[in-house]
């Protein structure tokens, strides 16, 4: 774990926003099967659906459009934390609007409204959260992952601009705590998922995952997990302020 010197003494902790389904439950999963104990974040109530041990107990509901919810999340934060330290922030919460139909939002279609909500879901809340939990994470020399897009990189045909300008400033955003969090010994790095294997995927996915990604495959949400611990392990110890793409090699 990242800066965790002492792992047989105490139990790795990890808090995780967007948790409710998709890339969110196979990290939740992977790090369980690591030894990790996780606090989720969402704006779901705890399913009783949930088959994971201990989860109600260490789910946070609270929606992150709603900034003023942000000190309450790190008070519960605290509570559960024994020994004062967060071992890992993972910022996975992100929401991308549609218009009617699931049309995608461009320039003209998109509100004042809109842009607030996403900015303070995508991008707000997460630098609020990093602000305010610093002290705990930088007791336990953590890292910090942050979930961009490709989206963030270049015009996609199904994220509107909120969401695509949200993901693409998450990124600075990363290399600016990656900067300033670094001599706490806090590493702070993104993932930048492409097309991936969740319910949220829009129609048309599959004819564009066969022309535009060489592996000619979704991703699945193992995958980004994957990337997710390897981020929060001793492995990557000297990775700071980097963003991993895992999109099958569409950016190229």
């Amino acid at each position: 774990m990242s800066g965790v010197t002492d792992m047989a003494a105490e139990q790795p902790i990890l808090l995780l926003t967007g948790a409710s389904r998709g890339i969110g439950h196979a990290t939740v999963q992977l790090f369980q099967e690591q030894g990790w104990r996780i606090l989720t974040l969402s704006r779901q109530p705890f399913s009783e659906l949930c088959p994971w041990t201990t989860a109600r107990e260490c789910h946070i509901q609270a929606d992150l459009a709603n900034l003023d919810d942000i000190d309450r999340v790190v008070a519960d934060t605290r509570e559960r934390l024994p020994n004062g330290k967060l071992h890992a922030l993972v910022n996975n919460a992100g929401i991308s609007p549609k218009g009617p139909d699931g049309a995608r939002l461009g320039v003209m279609g998109t509100d004042a409204a809109t842009w607030h909500t996403v900015l303070n879901v995508n991008l707000i809340s997460i630098a609020l959260l990093a602000q305010k939990l610093q002290p705990e994470l930088a007791r336990a020399k953590a890292s910090i992952v942050n979930v961009t897009s490709i989206a963030g990189s270049r015009v996609h045909p199904f994220a509107g601009v909120a969401y695509a300008a949200s993901k693409a400033a998450l990124t600075a955003l990363t290399r600016e705590l990656a900067s300033e969090f670094g001599p706490f010994g806090i590493r702070v790095n993104a993932i930048a998922p492409g097309e991936i294997d969740t319910a949220i995927l829009s129609p048309g996915t599959d004819e564009m995952v066969s022309r535009e990604v060489p592996l000619r495959r979704l991703g699945t949400p193992r995958e980004v997990a994957e990337t997710i611990l390897f981020l929060c392990s001793e492995r990557s110890a000297y990775v700071n302020g980097a963003e991993i793409h895992i999109n099958g090699g569409q950016h190229v």
